[in-house]
């Protein structure tokens, strides 16, 4: 089972008591953008085996969002922070390569 911990309200939840919001770190597309930006926006998304960065919700606890950074072929949580986080802190970023050697966040950004 996947437990993780909401930044926002400190709680240690399970994945029962939370809702998942899809990838995170995504570039959004104001109303000037074309068909293909939105197009992409929409459904053009990663599905990784190993390091992902996702959206979740604390939908039974605080209601808040949040980030998390887990590995989806090992189910191995490196760590969670707030939503309004444009990158994942250092120290997960550590985290990740510290168990992944020459993981590198340029991949993703």
């Amino acid at each position: 089972m996947l437990i993780l911990e909401c930044p926002c309200c400190g709680v240690q939840a399970d994945e029962t008591e939370l809702s998942a919001g899809g990838e995170a770190h995504l570039k959004r597309f104001g109303p000037g953008s074309d068909d293909d930006q939105f197009e992409g926006y929409l459904f053009m998304r990663e599905n990784p085996k190993g390091v992902h960065f996702e959206r979740w919700r604390h939908a039974y606890g605080c209601g808040k969002w949040f980030l998390a950074a887990r590995d989806t072929n090992t189910m191995e949580v490196f760590g969670t922070y707030p939503a309004q986080t444009t990158e994942p802190p250092k120290h997960i970023r550590d985290a990740i390569t510290a168990k992944r050697p020459g993981w590198s966040w340029r991949d993703f950004s």
